[in-house]
């Protein structure tokens, strides 16, 4: 039996591979699976050969799925993937999303147990109408997803200035991970808000679309609680094309496909101004959401260009299913990066956040201890570059037990930085806090051939150390785990994916 799966692996395949018209060939696959091939694994069991292929590492299904039909029919059914789950054999995998010089959208997907990257399958296209022109009606393809406007654009359009944002073909969009499944949702096109929703299941290899929301709108935050893709915020149009900020909500169940209404955010910072001048020129916009002990929390600011002003933010509580006010060393200590945004990662329970430094070439790790509600720095240099010209300058994520740290330098490489924070946590604003657990054994990728777009990473030592002092040597604070050469691709987003 060992031979036979060094055989099947030894078969170079091509990754990108897309299913299509699932519907159709399903029948026929079936049909294979019980005539053609009797049993995936001859003189095995079929309840036994699926043990087997739920205990191969993700990464090999790729080249496995050019055995048979039977066994493509077999690695793209959910039944394996629910076996994975039951035996713990499941593997997280980054998922980087990058932008390059033409607006063009790549999705990227790291496997740390192979140290391989992999180029996803493109977004797919939708076709847009324009107005009709001399009496003609013109039908444009244009790419789901494309540019991503800096957040200087959007004042401006508040303050009626869109000259900038006509421009652009497509910007805006969020981005979202529930259930094993990637997703991009609205964002514009052209001078339109969307409302379409993405889908990437990297079990079948492919996009398809879902139920779209309720409400057209870009820029919006998304985050997960309860196994459900919560979106609040973002911009839309309103009248006279100026964008105007949404306080809506909604969520959208995977499992049903539905989605549901959130009672709105109240910005009740943002109400109580004193003026009605300043009501009118302070625009309110949500500026980052995380999931966080149960309960959504939601950052939020007040802008008019060129200035942002930090006012706090609110908690979405689902058990009472209504919003309360953040406590104000968590919303007025929350860390921003260029434009107020708010970048922030669970990992292991622990809210952490980046905090850019002023000497541009660095930045600090922050916890929040929500016992004395206060942000607490726990790793004091981080090494990033001087990020003033760039959109997305760093993402955070919470990967394989750990904090992470993606960047990219003056040579367009992009390094995953794995941070080692301490155990423990004192009223010290430079101690460290949590997470930590041990990789398990990992499989060289099963000496297959990779695929042509499946690019090398640096090896590295994936091992954990625990801390065993509370000082932490900045030099030894940080792991490179993989890099990687994009070009002149910049960072857009990141998730993490459980598959």
């Amino acid at each position: 039996m060992g031979s036979f799966l060094s055989s099947a692996g030894n078969r170079a395949s091509e990754y990108g591979e897309v299913l299509q018209n699932e519907n159709c060939k399903r029948p026929r696959l079936l049909s294979g699976f019980n005539d053609e091939n009797p049993r995936l694994i001859p003189s095995l069991p079929d309840e036994i050969s699926m043990q087997i292929l739920a205990r191969v590492p993700r990464i090999c299904y790729l080249s496995m799925k050019k055995v048979s039909q039977s066994w493509n029919f077999a690695i793209t059914r959910p039944e394996l993937f629910d076996l994975r789950k039951e035996l713990g054999t499941t593997e997280e995998w980054l998922y980087i999303l990058t932008k390059v010089d033409d607006d063009k959208l790549l999705w990227y997907a790291l496997d740390p147990l192979s140290r391989k990257w992999q180029r996803l399958p493109p977004m797919p296209n939708v076709a847009y109408e324009e107005e009709p022109k001399k009496g003609l009606s013109a039908l444009r393809m244009w790419n789901v997803i494309g540019s991503s406007i800096k957040i200087a654009d959007i004042i401006r359009g508040w303050l009626g200035r869109k000259d900038g944002l006509d421009r652009m073909p497509f910007c805006g969009c969020a981005i979202g991970a529930v259930d094993g499944c990637l997703y991009v949702l609205g964002g514009f096109s052209r001078s339109s808000a969307m409302k379409c929703v993405w889908r990437f299941d990297p079990v079948l290899n492919v996009w398809s679309e879902v139920s779209s929301m309720s409400i057209a709108r870009a820029y919006c935050k998304t985050s997960i609680l309860n196994n459900k893709l919560y979106v609040v915020g973002g911009v839309s149009r309103g009248r006279g094309g100026a964008l105007t900020p949404l306080q809506s909500a909604e969520v959208f169940n995977p499992h049903t496909g539905v989605w549901s209404q959130v009672p709105s955010m109240p910005f009740s910072r943002a109400q109580v101004l004193p003026t009605a001048f300043l009501a009118d020129m302070l625009k309110p916009i949500a500026t980052g959401m995380t999931s966080y002990r149960g309960r959504l929390c939601v950052p939020q600011s007040l802008y008019s260009w060129p200035f942002f002003v930090d006012v706090g933010g609110e908690i979405y509580d689902p058990e009472i299913d209504s919003w309360v006010e953040m406590p104000n060393g968590m919303g007025e200590g929350w860390p921003a990066r260029q434009a107020g945004t708010k970048l922030s990662v669970v990992v292991d329970g622990e809210l952490y956040a980046l905090d850019p430094s002023s000497s541009l070439d660095s930045g600090k790790i922050k916890m929040y201890d929500h016992q004395e509600d206060a942000w607490k720095v726990v790793v004091g240099k981080v090494p990033i570059r001087d990020f003033t010209d760039s959109e997305s300058p760093y993402l955070l994520a919470g990967f394989l037990g750990r904090l992470h740290v993606i960047t990219k330098d003056a040579n367009h490489e992009i390094s995953v930085l794995q941070a080692n924070i301490c155990k423990q946590l004192s009223s010290s604003p430079s101690t460290s806090s949590s997470p930590g657990r041990t990789m398990g054994a990992s499989f060289s990728a099963c000496g297959l051939s990779m695929p042509s777009d499946v690019l090398p990473v640096t090896p590295t030592d994936f091992s954990y150390q625990q801390c065993d002092s509370m000082a932490v040597v900045e030099t030894e604070a940080w792991k490179v785990i993989a890099t990687q050469n994009f070009g002149s691709a910049e960072l857009v987003c990141c998730q993490v994916l459980d598959v």
